[in-house]
């Protein structure tokens, strides 16, 4: 049977370029492919159609052979060029282009080169204050650095690391099972292309050492819990010369003995006496930036929460200072005299018959009553 115009199977013209060809291959290829079209004889033949069509279209010198001569400028059996039948010699070189997303990496997707090294992380323990007002801090943090004595390389100091002889240099090694061609990680050089005949002592060929390195970290003003700080190239060193990767300082403030945090606001419980609770005063209240006044009016509640405004935390990302929000909580005395106690029996007495003084205590009582009423 006479061959179709292998334009024509593609569906370009004949002056398409490189990426219209596999734009179009890729099209018809996804259409037919085996995997998508299981026991259909039709559509398998279609897809060694389109194959060969772009098999012989994607080679420069096989196109401009059968530009010039047709079918017999590259059919072998008519003293053309190269097979370009579905077993073809380069057919898992197209296969790998085209299904790279099929099968994780097409031809030196994953090939030997400068790799980036990974990024680390740190955790960095602060006080509440060095969160709030910025720090500077020394860390020490285990990586992996480029070997000195190879620079780098795993090869020992006057050698260096020669092409794979299991993959010749590429990186990666083929698979066929009958119809398929897969393309896998070298298993002998791991994707680099390069052997290396005679180690480093220092790093045994990996070219890289475990070490332990010293950091200044500046930790801005304002930092919370959960906040990054990146250190650009102090990570992992990279292999084959590739870039250092990142080091990440991740932030975590301790739990403070007076203050808690909410985003930039301060919360404290503040004790204040029976005493002053009733009749009032004034109390020193700790901020982060010292004492100040706090004045409590006369039969304040336990709960009650008073506000001193700009005496929270200036956030790392800007804007106004967070507010320390003070919630007061009566202590009741304990370990009274007996004259203490004789006065507070008489201040009770005093009390008696008399429901204006305990205002939310006569309210919560009426709501009891109403209660077992309505029941």
């Amino acid at each position: 049977m006479a061959k179709r115009d292998y334009y024509e199977v593609l569906g370009v013209e004949r002056g398409a370029s490189e990426a219209e060809l596999k734009k179009a291959y890729r099209r018809l290829a996804m259409k037919y492919h085996p995997d998508r079209n299981p026991d259909d004889k039709a559509a398998e033949e279609k897809f060694k159609e389109a194959n060969e069509a772009y098999e012989v279209l994607s080679d420069a010198g096989k196109r401009s052979a059968y530009d010039q001569y047709g079918h017999a400028g590259v059919d072998p059996q008519m003293g053309g060029g190269g097979g370009a039948g579905f077993g073809g010699a380069n057919f898992s070189d197209i296969f790998g282009d085209v299904f790279s997303d099929f099968f994780g990496g097409g031809r030196g997707g994953s090939r030997g080169g400068a790799q980036r090294g990974s990024d680390l992380r740190y955790t960095l323990e602060l006080d509440l204050e060095e969160a709030v007002r910025g720090t500077t801090v020394t860390i020490r943090v285990p990586t992996l650095v480029n070997c000195k004595p190879c620079d780098g390389t795993g090869a020992k100091k006057g050698t260096s690391p020669v092409t794979c002889t299991t993959c010749g240099g590429i990186g990666q090694v083929r698979m066929q099972q009958g119809f398929f061609s897969v393309q896998q990680t070298c298993p002998r050089c791991h994707g680099t292309g390069k052997m290396i005949t005679d180690p480093c002592g220092s790093c045994h060929g990996q070219g890289r050492v475990e070490e332990s390195k010293t950091l200044s970290v500046k930790v801005p003003a304002g930092v919370d819990t959960g906040d990054r700080i990146r250190l650009s190239g102090e990570g992992e060193a990279g292999t084959q010369g590739g870039p250092a990767g990142d080091l990440y300082v991740v932030v975590n403030v301790r739990e403070h003995a007076i203050f808690q945090r909410d985003g930039k606001h301060l919360y404290c419980e503040v004790p204040i006496s029976f005493a002053d609770a009733a009749l009032g005063g004034e109390l020193e209240v700790p901020t982060l930036d010292g004492r100040v006044k706090l004045k409590i009016p006369e039969g304040t509640q336990t709960g009650k929460m008073f506000r001193l405004r700009g005496k929270g935390v200036a956030p790392v990302r800007g804007g106004g200072a967070g507010d320390l929000m003070c919630r007061v909580a009566v202590e009741t005395p304990v370990n009274l005299s007996k004259r203490q106690r004789e006065l507070l029996d008489e201040f009770r007495k005093s009390l008696e018959g008399d429901d204006s003084h305990s205002p939310k205590a006569n309210g919560w009582f009426e709501g009891v009553k109403r209660f077992f009423g309505d029941v």
